[in-house]
């Protein structure tokens, strides 16, 4: 009679887990690398070289120099602040502009709802410089808006173009489609059960929105706002081509500042603190990634 060889359950359970747990390290393991080495090895080497300033007789100290000077002057600071500005009204926008169209889409069907569809996620194709010249074209000095007015007998209005106002226009329409396609993912988790129940008891739709959907949004709202303050935080091509030349954004500060000026070690300082400032947003966004998984 041949005698059975059996393993304890726990040895049996943790053979395969091991063995995929090493397949799994080995591929991912290009992509970390890959990130470690264009992403994170350039903050750090950013940040070692706005602290670690090289002296004349050619030796390494330990200097936050470039750091005082930027919190200390006051064009640097009033960049900083139209740049945060920009983005606190360019996130309030998209989520009132995008929301409403989000529900639409949500729970509407028909014809009507794929033809705002289509508008709404239309500017995701049309890029930035062109937009920021079409932009020129329709609300600038003598644009499109101006000859409209003219034509009727009305007077010109002020134009925003080459005011904090041009960037935020140009931010907003970037930034909407994906706005709504993320607000739309959220909206589809809703169970469309909850609210016909809530619809069946006599609810009304303002109601049905506070009590059902809302609280039910929360990760699909943070999630949107972190990357479209992201997107407008790291944003060129529109605050340079519509927003003013004084105050400006970080974004055209700092190439102002590495080209025009040639000083790369204050241009590093503006985007190592841009960088702080973002990654704030993006610790709320991995964060809420993980609640979702279950890792917190």
């Amino acid at each position: 009679m041949r005698r059975s060889i059996t393993l304890p359950l726990t040895a049996r359970l943790s053979a395969p887990a091991s063995g995929q747990g090493r397949v799994g390290l080995l591929l991912v393991a290009l992509p970390v690398l890959l990130l470690a080495w264009l992403i994170i090895y350039p903050i750090l080497s950013a940040v070692a070289s706005t602290v670690f300033i090289t002296q004349q007789d050619g030796t390494s100290a330990l200097s936050f120099a470039s750091y005082h000077f930027f919190f200390s002057d006051q064009y640097s600071r009033a960049n900083l602040w139209v740049t945060l500005w920009t983005t606190l009204i360019c996130g309030l926008l998209l989520l009132a502009t995008g929301l409403p169209i989000a529900l639409y889409l949500r729970f509407s069907h028909g014809p009507l709802s794929t033809y705002v569809q289509g508008l709404a996620i239309f500017p995701m194709f049309v890029p930035s410089i062109i937009l920021s010249y079409a932009l020129i074209r329709t609300i600038g000095p003598n644009g499109a808006v101006d000859v409209l007015l003219n034509a009727v007998g009305l007077p010109k209005l002020p134009s925003p173009y080459l005011t904090p106002w041009g960037p935020v226009i140009g931010l907003v329409w970037d930034n909407l489609p994906l706005t709504v396609l993320m607000l739309t993912a959220g909206l589809g988790n809703i169970p469309k059960s909850s609210i016909e129940a809530a619809r069946d008891v006599g609810a009304s739709p303002p109601r049905v929105f506070l009590s059902i959907i809302l609280p039910r949004m929360g990760n699909s709202l943070l999630v949107t706002t972190s990357f479209a303050i992201l997107g407008v935080f790291s944003s060129f091509t529109l605050p340079y081509l519509l927003g003013p030349a004084s105050p400006e954004m970080m974004g055209p500060f700092m190439q102002r500042t590495f080209s025009d000026m040639n000083d790369p070690v204050n241009a590093l300082t503006q985007a190592v603190i841009a960088f702080g400032f973002c990654l704030v947003f993006g610790i709320f966004y991995v964060r809420s990634i993980a609640r979702n998984r279950g890792g917190v």
